[in-house]
């Protein structure tokens, strides 16, 4: 396996588009498969452990995002072991194609999902709507979706604009209904922004027993990059995988927010938007006393100056407590 795992830990950063998929052609077919499946999808299979994380991921967010340009199941490769299924499309896409529907066909006629002790199925958005769908194919498996679609059938989510091109394709046949797939998973959970009305109304759409949703206020659009500035995507994946991720292992893990700079100005906008001077000094306050933060520090004078003039009324400053004599 330490083989495996030294093939992977490579970065793909410098490479075009078409010499980082013959390098991601060639590490899977030296430790696992690859399959191309139509003219802009493919799966690579790398074989490392007895369990199995299934991602689906579109090729431009991974050279984009990632700063090594590797599929997130080569991280798990590295740090734990897991061996990886990825299915990547060049764009986003929401994998209904029958070319795809008899890749995954093949694989529960040959048992390939049985060879696995555990296997977790994981996406975001487009790409959450597939996990949760192609899930069934693996009977017992764990779910892990972020902000994922339920469907873009025009007749259940005519409220959705966002994707217009989605709505030519066919969810009502196999694999169609996300939420219905999740029937046969061990564990499914959904993570969303409930400030992000479409993805929280698609996320109700998955409420049903077995499916766990998790609320990530102001994790934004982006809801993965927020989650791995935070350091906490790869630890939700091991929590999925081990059944030990529920609202409250995800609520002390989601702690880390409190130190990450983007959730606090996202915090911070919300307020001032909503017109909540009083909340918006104790918060600055607050982040100004335990760091170094400029962006916060402008804000708190802008704010001390309105207290000022009595455009509202400051939050008191807290008296500093005695300590108790001995």
């Amino acid at each position: 396996m330490q083989d495996v795992q030294k093939s992977v830990d490579v970065s793909y950063s410098d490479l075009g588009p078409e010499d980082w998929k013959r390098a991601i052609e060639d590490l899977a077919e030296e430790h696992g498969a690859f399959q191309p499946l139509g003219d802009k999808c493919f799966s690579a299979f790398v074989e490392a452990g007895k369990t199995l994380l299934v991602t689906f991921e579109t090729m431009e967010t991974v050279r984009t995002t990632s700063a090594k340009a590797r599929p997130l199941g080569h991280e798990m490769i590295i740090s734990a072991g897991w061996s990886h299924l990825a299915i990547l499309s060049e764009s986003t896409s929401w994998f209904r194609d029958p070319i795809i529907f008899g890749y995954f066909d093949r694989l529960i006629d040959d048992g390939f999902f049985e060879d696995f002790d555990s296997v977790l199925f994981y996406g975001v958005g487009a790409c959450g709507y597939a996990a949760a769908a192609y899930s069934v194919a693996a009977p017992g498996a764990k779910v892990l979706a972020l902000q994922p679609h339920a469907t873009m059938d025009p007749r259940l989510t005519e409220w959705d604009p966002r994707f217009p091109a989605a709505r030519r394709l066919n969810f009502s046949d196999r694999f169609g209904y996300a939420p219905d797939m999740l029937d046969a998973a061990e564990q499914a959970f959904v993570l969303y922004d409930p400030f992000e009305d479409l993805d929280a109304m698609h996320a109700a759409l998955f409420e049903r027993p077995g499916v766990t949703r998790l609320r990530v206020p102001h994790g934004g659009e982006t809801l993965e990059a927020a989650l791995q500035e935070m350091e906490l995507l790869l630890p939700l994946l091991e929590h999925a995988e081990s059944g030990t991720l529920d609202i409250l292992s995800f609520a002390r893990l989601f702690r880390a927010r409190r130190q990450n700079t983007t959730y606090l100005r996202r915090l911070l906008f919300r307020l001032e938007t909503q017109g909540r001077p009083y909340l918006s000094f104790a918060m600055c306050r607050q982040v100004v006393k335990e760091r170094d933060a400029p962006f916060f520090r402008r804000r708190l004078r802008r704010l001390k100056a309105a207290a000022m003039r009595g455009d509202f009324r400051a939050p008191p400053t807290r008296a500093k407590t005695q300590d108790a004599p001995a």
